[in-house]
Formats: structure tokens, C-alpha cells, sequence
């Protein structure tokens, strides 16, 4: 292989890949999920190849890209239609500490040891475990943590300067995903499917079907976000 074929095939495959990370989305680097792993991988692989393996033809190399670039696409579809699917190909978040007390059976499940949980912590700006009430290891790899009541940050809420409601729950609950009402956790509330539909009719909402995603707020109000908002 001369320089020539060897400058081509190098400008060839960053255009290439660089066109199909653009196409492919923010997800793929924002979060970095199991699929969305190997998926970069295996396109730096193939892009790799492409640029110095000459027994890989430019033509070969391009449509092996496309086609995983196509099935990195699909995939994604997939991940968003079916949450069945999500579950699978991306896992699902795990509390690790929960009412100020670690998740021993947790740690254990998502292999992180107290080192890295600590360091964890202290990107959110936590240096004692003693300061946080709940904290949640999302799929992306990032950890979700909310501080206990004395170390929150004083709001206007907290000054009585608006109203304030008192907690019924311990922390927000997903109870409709896509339309599809979440029954577990309407039981872990103590709540049932007839009391959700009353709270949808009375945003004038039908049908759950409707619904994008809604919540339990902790002073047991309902957040509802309906399909297909517009955005202004």
C-alpha cells in the first residue's frame, strides 16, 4: 500500500466514521451504556481497519461501517419503543444507599467496591457518606444522589417565602411509561389503577395511552407529561 492509497483510506474512514457519530446520535457518547459500548468499539475497529488493513477493500470497509452504524440505529429504535428491550440492552438503575444506609447486595450486583463508590460520591460533591440520604448507580455509569434534609441547599421553599407541601413519599415514583401503566410501583404507593385514572381525568386526559410519562411527586401531587408535546 503507497502513501497515496494510505492518506486516502485515512481521510476515508474519519469522514466515514465521523458522518455515521453525527448521524447515530449524542447518546452514544453522552451515555455510555452496555450496547452503546460495544457498539463504539466495534466501529473504532472496523474504522481502524479501514485505514491500514489493505487486505480490507475501501468499498468492504465503508459498508461494514454503514451496517453497524444501521444496527447501532435500529437498536436504538428498539431501546425506545420497548422498555422490555431497554431493560436488556441497557440494564436498569440500583440503589445503593438507601435511607443513609449502604446496599451491601447492591455494591455487590453492579461491582463497585467502597473505593469507587466513594469516588463517585465525591464528583457530586459528597465527602462523607453520613451526608447522603439516597443515591441511585444509573446505567450511563453515573451516580444520582440526593443529600440528606440538613444538607440540602436552602430554597425559597425552605424560607417560607412560597407554600409548602409535606412529604407523603419518599421519593418521586415512575408510575406510566409510554402509556403503559407501571402496576408495581402503583402497589408499592398503595395506590391503584382507579385512583391514577381519576388523577388523568382530571388533567383531562382519557386514557393512559396518553401519557408519556408520569410520576408520583413525593407530597403525593402527579406530574403527567403527555405524547407528542410541541416544542415552542
Amino acid at each position: 500500500m503507497d502513501v497515496y492509497e494510505l492518506l486516502l483510506r485515512i481521510i476515508l474512514s474519519f469522514l466515514v466514521l465521523f458522518t455515521l457519530a453525527r448521524i447515530m446520535g449524542r447518546k452514544e457518547i453522552s451515555q455510555m451504556t452496555f450496547f452503546n459500548f460495544v457498539s463504539a468499539i466495534s466501529i473504532g475497529s472496523i474504522a481502524a481497519s479501514l485505514a491500514i488493513n489493505q487486505n480490507l477493500s475501501i468499498r468492504n470497509g465503508i459498508i461494514a461501517l454503514a451496517g453497524w452504524a444501521v444496527f447501532t440505529i435500529a437498536m436504538g429504535f428498539i431501546d425506545i419503543k420497548y422498555k422490555r428491550a431497554r431493560i436488556v440492552t441497557t440494564g436498569q438503575p440500583v440503589i445503593v444507599i438507601k435511607d443513609g444506609k449502604i446496599m451491601d447486595n447492591a455494591l455487590r450486583k453492579t461491582r463497585l467496591d467502597m473505593d469507587a463508590l466513594n469516588s463517585l460520591l465525591r464528583q457530586n460533591n459528597v465527602f462523607s457518606l453520613s451526608e447522603v440520604d439516597y443515591a441511585v448507580f444509573e446505567t450511563s455509569g453515573n451516580l444520582s444522589v440526593r443529600k440528606t434534609d440538613s444538607k440540602q441547599t436552602v430554597t425559597k421553599e425552605d424560607m417560607n417565602i412560597m407554600n409548602t407541601k409535606p412529604n407523603v413519599y419518599f421519593a418521586s415514583t415512575e408510575v406510566i411509561s409510554d402509556g403503559i401503566i407501571n402496576t408495581k410501583n402503583l402497589s408499592k404507593l398503595h395506590l391503584d389503577t382507579n385512583w391514577l385514572k381519576q388523577k388523568l381525568h382530571q388533567a383531562g386526559i382519557q386514557t393512559p395511552s396518553e401519557v408519556f410519562y408520569a410520576e408520583v411527586q413525593q407530597d403525593g401531587t402527579l406530574y403527567i407529561d403527555n405524547k407528542d408535546d410541541l416544542v415552542h
